[in-house]
């Protein structure tokens, strides 16, 4: 029996997965739960927590409280750096290579 490997996903790459969500997956105009980018980006409540305190801090996302609630919503900074996350790593495909 022949098993893939998991891939095995870099700090980027889950660092865009999140970004990306914010950006294109939310019908909430308030913003991400924690659960729902749990969910959507796979990534374990306590690393996430960290990871969304880095991103808030660096304005990549904000942080809005909705309800007694904290949502997270992709800044112009984010989207900016998810633009030039794409670019490079599209660049680095090209050249066989993966960040």
């Amino acid at each position: 029996m022949i098993r893939e490997m998991a891939e095995y996903r870099t700090h980027m790459k889950i660092i865009g997965d999140i970004l990306t969500t914010t950006r294109d997956d939310l019908r909430d105009e308030d913003g991400a739960t924690v659960t729902y980018l749990i969910r959507k980006a796979n990534v374990s409540h306590s690393r996430i927590s960290t990871i969304l305190r880095t991103l808030v801090s660096q304005g990549l996302l904000e942080q809005v409280d909705s309800q007694g609630s904290n949502k997270y919503k992709i800044s112009q900074s984010g989207r900016e750096f998810l633009q030039a996350y794409y670019t490079f790593t599209n660049f680095t495909e090209n050249f066989g290579l993966s960040i």
